[in-house]
């Protein structure tokens, strides 16, 4: 993994209607992310928050997506940053914020891959349009977005479309799926983990296939992991938990799988939000899953 990171906060909480996920990347690096990088060795530039436009003057009209065009600018700027932050030859690691981010997210990244693969480690698919959507919640969007599907406006962040393929994603974890999103995922054939295949095969072998699977053609790999694919025991902080998800010590181990496998070449922490959290914690377990990510070893 490059050794010179570049860390970009994004204080969002446009993309849903739980307030104070916009704290989450404040409430990671109180917990030691910067200290805890710097001490396994990596070059850290902070280079501190996107401006994401106030709420209460995004209101989208003539559409059920939420703060459409609040989203939108925010996504922009993001692409922009990650963009540059690639550009200085540096792995960009984004904290959220909620997980509509990931669309600006990727549209930094993909232009630097001719064939991106993604993880997308989530209880949810975030595979919804406005078509599918039951709230309207930009957030449960992202992946499709980046797919090419939904929202001319929001396809096109980065100035083209799509982000992604098919064929290079990987979502683990998943336990809640709407209706459209599981026909999308049949029609589209996406390699999906569901918490039924992770206690089966047990973590080890989900994650050795998911690694192969993502690796084969792919020249880059993202990594997109939303705090709630873990089970609220572990990360209460987040705003749409679902029970029966990953264990803490579950993602220990694909985050330490995935730092053998050299094969991450960004990554994003979404969804952490304090005002729902116990003492920080999902934060903490937050920044202990980066470590692992990053090459923490007990010894």
């Amino acid at each position: 993994m490059n050794k010179n990171v570049g860390i970009l906060g994004v204080p969002m909480d446009l993309g849903q209607m739980r307030r104070g996920v916009d704290m989450g990347p404040s409430a990671m690096r109180y917990a030691g992310l910067i200290e805890r990088l710097e001490n396994l060795g990596y070059d850290v530039e902070d280079h501190g928050d996107v401006q994401i436009p106030q709420r209460e003057k995004v209101a989208s009209k003539e559409t059920n997506l939420k703060n459409l065009d609040g989203v939108i600018e925010a996504s922009n700027f993001l692409a922009e940053g990650v963009n540059k932050i690639i550009e200085d030859n540096r792995f960009p690691l984004v904290l959220g914020g909620d997980h509509s981010i990931a669309i600006g997210t990727l549209a930094g990244v993909s232009k630097h891959y001719k064939n991106l693969g993604v993880i997308w480690y989530d209880a949810h698919g975030d595979l919804n349009t406005g078509e599918t959507s039951p709230s309207g919640n930009i957030h449960g969007m992202p992946l499709a977005v980046s797919l090419g599907i939904g929202h001319e406006k929001l396809k096109e962040i980065g100035g083209y479309s799509p982000k992604v393929k098919p064929e290079n994603i990987v979502i683990i974890g998943a336990r809640s799926l709407d209706g459209g999103e599981r026909e999308l995922i049949r029609e589209k054939g996406i390699k999906v983990y569901t918490m039924h295949e992770i206690d089966k095969m047990g973590m080890t072998k989900v994650m050795e296939e998911a690694i192969e699977y993502v690796s084969n053609g792919t020249d880059g790999v993202h990594l997109s992991l939303d705090l709630d694919g873990l089970d609220p025991a572990e990360a209460p902080g987040v705003g749409t938990p679902v029970l029966g998800g990953i264990s803490y010590r579950e993602s220990h181990l694909a985050m330490e799988m995935l730092e053998e496998s050299k094969i991450l070449t960004s990554a994003e922490f979404v969804e952490v939000n304090p005002i729902l959290d116990e003492k920080n914690k999902t934060a903490t377990v937050a920044v202990a899953l980066i470590g692992s990510l990053f090459g923490e070893k007990l010894i």
